[in-house]
């Protein structure tokens, strides 16, 4: 999601490299730099100068150890003020409550709907919440039945009041039916607009003054750059909202929208969404956003989500025959569908320090799966726990009812056996036993 402000930033760091310790000359040049690449990843003039200012004062003011080069230095500052300009903390939201109530708010297209359904799975299954949705927007054609859609697919009700054109009123008595029936949270989607107006204003707030929500959330396309600031800031100005939701983060966003939101608002990101996918929802933690600005990685939420997915009673089985040696295309073929699970390869790969930018020009989805699932699926039983015994004329078969080539079906089973050394190998590795620690 800030691939070219990663790029622009690299380049900066590197006027500063080679230098034998940090001058007002150099400094200054460096933030120059920085200065541009931010104002080119739609950070606001006055952010973006503040920002540099402030780097540069503390750098000027550092005593450089020895041990660290300028440029080190530069970049540890570089990504603390990141992290505090965009909250430093990450910030929960509130659920608690007899029932929590969590207000949605935002322009129409933002991604208020589908927000509302991933909110309404993360809570579901992460916290164990009761969940129902309200179905507030009477007037966008097809949002309830939008909602409804969604919710079948997570397995959550919806409250609606067919012909009820005010949604006040069926905000009010969602809350009155969650507390009757024993909801433990509700999630309320509301109408948006095309622009902010009084009309939408005047309307979400007093939805709030009826129900007094918990938590009140806006949510934004972090695509619109600066205009989803501004947006932000009106929003605020009449409704107070608790923190926002930044959508549409797998998109051409250039980062301007994370990066400013908090400084000119004053108000925490708290989510940031990718992709339609109702899994796709993850909390925004600063630090671990500005590692990723520096092209640093995020293993921590990289674990996290392989551990979202992880079934002690089957990692303890794989163990068990990666030590003797009986890893077969069967398990192969599992272990792509846990993949699958934690969300988009490149995005995961951008997580791990180095891989997004060697990944950076390579077109690669979860659809590059899809011959090699189509090849396994044509195998037998016999073949997927036997690979040795797959010959010419079980090539030609396995190709055929997968609609692949033989050279596919040879590279599958050359990928296999790469796999099958390389998991021997990682089964003792120290990061397969902190995972085994961390479990206990």
């Amino acid at each position: 999601m800030f691939e070219n402000l990663t790029d622009r930033l690299e380049k900066s760091f590197k006027l500063i490299k080679g230098q034998g310790k940090i001058t007002e000359i150099n400094i200054s040049e460096t933030m120059k730099d920085v200065r541009k690449a931010l104002l080119d990843a739609d950070v606001s003039y006055k952010i973006a100068k503040s920002f540099c200012d402030d780097v540069k004062q503390k750098a000027l003011g550092q005593d450089v150890l020895k041990a660290v080069r300028p440029e080190q230095m530069i970049v540890k500052i570089v990504h603390d003020e990141l992290a505090e300009l965009m909250g430093s903390e990450h910030s929960e939201i509130n659920i608690k409550g007899h029932p929590g109530i969590v207000l949605v708010s935002g322009l129409q297209g933002s991604g208020k709907t589908t927000f509302c359904g991933k909110l309404a799975l993360n809570c579901k299954s992460k916290r164990s919440q009761r969940v129902l949705l309200v179905a507030g927007d009477v007037y966008r054609p097809a949002a309830i039945d939008q909602l409804k859609v969604l919710a079948g697919q997570i397995d959550v009700p919806v409250y609606t009041e067919d012909g009820v054109k005010n949604p006040v009123s069926i905000a009010r008595n969602a809350i009155d039916y969650a507390r009757k029936e024993g909801y433990s949270l509700v999630i309320i989607d509301t109408a948006g607009r095309l622009a902010v107006d009084e009309q939408m204003m005047d309307e979400i707030a007093a939805i709030k003054k009826a129900v007094n929500p918990t938590e009140t959330l806006f949510v934004v396309d972090a695509m619109t750059g600066q205009d989803a600031v501004e947006t932000a800031k009106a929003f605020n100005d009449r409704l107070d909202f608790d923190g926002v939701v930044l959508t549409k983060m797998d998109g051409d966003t250039r980062g301007g929208a994370a990066l400013s939101i908090k400084a000119v608002v004053g108000k925490p990101i708290k989510f940031i969404s990718s992709g339609e996918k109702l899994e796709a929802l993850d909390i925004f933690y600063p630090a671990r956003i500005a590692d990723r600005i520096l092209g640093m990685g995020d293993v921590v939420s990289f674990v996290e989500k392989a551990q979202e997915q992880f079934d002690e009673e089957e990692a303890r089985k794989l163990h068990k025959k990666l030590a003797h040696d009986q890893f077969t295309i069967t398990d192969f073929y599992q272990q792509i569908q846990q993949i699958k699970k934690m969300g988009n390869i490149k995005d995961l790969a951008s997580m791990i320090p180095g891989m997004g930018k060697m990944l950076k020009d390579v077109d690669i989805d979860n659809s590059s799966f899809k011959s090699i699932e189509a090849i396994i699926q044509s195998m037998t039983v016999q073949e997927r726990e036997n690979p040795t015994i797959i010959n010419g004329s079980r090539r030609r078969r396995i190709a055929a009812g997968s609609g692949t080539s033989i050279e596919e079906v040879n590279r599958l089973l050359k990928q296999f056996e790469q796999t099958r050394k390389m998991m021997k190998t990682v089964a003792g590795a120290p990061a397969a036993k902190l995972m085994k620690k961390k479990r206990r």
